[in-house]
């Protein structure tokens, strides 16, 4: 081999070591023992609210699951397209895709030949994209297995309108109802993004009401199973920002055990990393 072989070797080696590198690093981060011992008790909230939505999932299987199949049967074909268009932007992917993406190139971009204050904005912003990412993909991963092992069938499956049809264990679409993966999707999506930035929750929070309402109009899932799909998203991303507090990544306790966003990289220190990766 030649002394050139040798560099252009070394050259395409160093990137790549250092792209692995950031990526341990950051698992690392993640992975390092509690500071703080807001885990337990968010675990506790989380749990008793999740018993009081089930309180409330049980009632509307009872007295609402089948009359609003005969409501929906009711409305417009325009809302009915309307909802059917927006339920779409139900779908994880929205968010996982964007965020997997940015979390790549910061990756790749956070090389030593940045200066240090840089790579501390971009660790920074890592590690809020790495906490969107775990706090909307495992409660929609959890609900993705947990619905095919109840097996409850959606509306209208063999032409019935019973809300307590069940084939455990099924594996099938068809019986995959309960609970509303989309709901979940962006239910859990407005609680991590609004933890970090609450100014945003109204809207948000309106989002993820408009997504849920959308299965039930489209006949995808019955209204306990859009509820229970909130519950899941709501609780799921509540447990990961509990697990980010308590090692101190981009949420710290607050007063009376709530959970507070930490500061993070400003717009103006962004743009200036920007300006230093773009530049020749």
């Amino acid at each position: 081999m030649s002394a050139s072989d040798g560099v252009k070797r070394d050259a395409i080696l160093s990137p790549l070591h250092y792209v692995r590198a950031n990526v341990v690093s950051y698992f690392m981060l993640a992975a390092r023992k509690p500071r703080h011992a807001c885990a337990t008790s968010a675990c506790l909230h989380v749990g008793a609210g999740a018993l009081g939505a089930m309180i409330v999932m049980v009632a509307a299987m009872l007295m609402i699951d089948a009359s609003a199949v005969g409501v929906v049967a009711h409305l417009p074909l325009w809302l009915i397209a309307v909802f059917d268009w927006l339920t779409d932007f139900g779908t994880s992917g929205w968010f996982l895709v964007p965020i997997a993406l940015a979390l790549a190139t910061i990756a790749v971009a956070a090389s030593p030949a940045l200066p240090v204050i840089s790579r501390r904005v971009l660790a920074s912003l890592a590690v809020r994209l790495g906490f969107l990412f775990s706090a909307i993909a495992l409660p929609g991963l959890v609900v993705t297995i947990v619905k095919r092992m109840i097996g409850r069938g959606r509306p209208l499956v063999g032409g019935s309108a019973d809300p307590f049809l069940y084939l455990p264990l099924g594996w099938n679409v068809e019986y995959a109802s309960l609970p509303s993966g989309h709901a979940a999707n962006a239910f859990a999506a407005a609680m991590a993004i609004g933890a970090l930035w609450p100014r945003m929750r109204p809207l948000l929070w309106a989002y993820a009401v408009v997504i849920a309402i959308s299965r039930v109009v489209l006949l995808a899932h019955f209204p306990s199973d859009a509820l229970a799909g909130a519950v899941a998203g709501v609780a799921g991303a509540a447990l990961v920002r509990a697990w980010f507090a308590s090692r101190g990544l981009a949420f710290a306790p607050g007063e009376k055990g709530r959970i507070r966003p930490l500061p993070g990289p400003s717009l103006p220190r962004l743009k200036k990393v920007a300006r230093q990766l773009i530049a020749p």
